[in-house]
């Protein structure tokens, strides 16, 4: 028995070292150096694995903030919420540009839950999150917009931008995730921000699940 303790509390020391260094490692993370927005950093740093599968990795959510605040974007718009991990990233910069983003799930059960991770991350008056079909809810949205971003059901991307296009002003961008890893189910997508002659279209690797920028060109 006294040999059997010892072993169970050698493991339960281990794992607790092993634990303890990977809140080190998330909190040392290069994506969140010289943010300083600490209520909402304190969010991001200690986000839920469960539906992980579906959030955007940290190296890209820190992208796509620096791509909200270089280019000065002030209305956004987000397809596939999700819990709200990228629109944290998100909110962070629209608040930095003195802008807004409406984020759009279909889910109610991690729609409300992104709601909640908002409310807690003090982005209630810059995040608007809305609970519906994004093909149903972006026609009654009004006016353009200068940022989009899909994460959305991969096949439905090339439909996303054919309806978001026209919306988007001059000097705006259409983004999307996953487009390396999951290229193959999105090859009309790419083709068509690829081909569009009123797009310039760059595809960035910040992780390894790619991000894809297409600046609508001013006329």
């Amino acid at each position: 028995m006294p040999c059997i303790s010892r072993r169970i509390l050698t493991i339960a020391c281990l794992l607790l070292l092993t634990c303890s260094a990977c809140q080190i490692q998330n909190s040392e993370d290069p994506a969140f150096a010289g943010l300083d927005e600490s209520q909402t950093l304190q969010i991001l740093k200690r986000f839920p694995d469960q539906y992980r599968i579906l959030n955007v990795p940290p190296p890209d959510g820190r992208f796509l903030y620096d791509l909200v605040i270089q280019y000065n974007f002030k209305r956004g718009l987000e397809i596939g919420t999700a819990n709200g991990y990228s629109a944290l990233w998100l909110g962070m910069a629209f608040r930095k540009t003195g802008g807004k983003l409406i984020t759009i799930e279909i889910n109610p059960e991690i729609a409300r839950e992104a709601q909640q991770n908002f409310r807690h991350a003090g982005l209630t008056g810059v995040v608007d999150a809305r609970i519906n079909d994004a093909f149903q809810e972006i026609p009654a949205l009004p006016g353009e917009f200068d940022f989009v971003f899909i994460d959305a059901w991969r096949q439905d991307y090339k439909k996303f931008f054919d309806l978001l296009f026209p919306r988007v002003s001059p000097g705006g961008a259409i983004t999307a995730h996953n487009v390396v890893d999951s290229a193959e189910d999105m090859n009309d997508f790419l083709s068509a921000i690829q081909s569009n002659p009123g797009l310039t279209t760059t595809i960035h690797r910040s992780s390894t699940r790619g991000i894809s920028v297409s600046l609508k060109k001013k006329q």
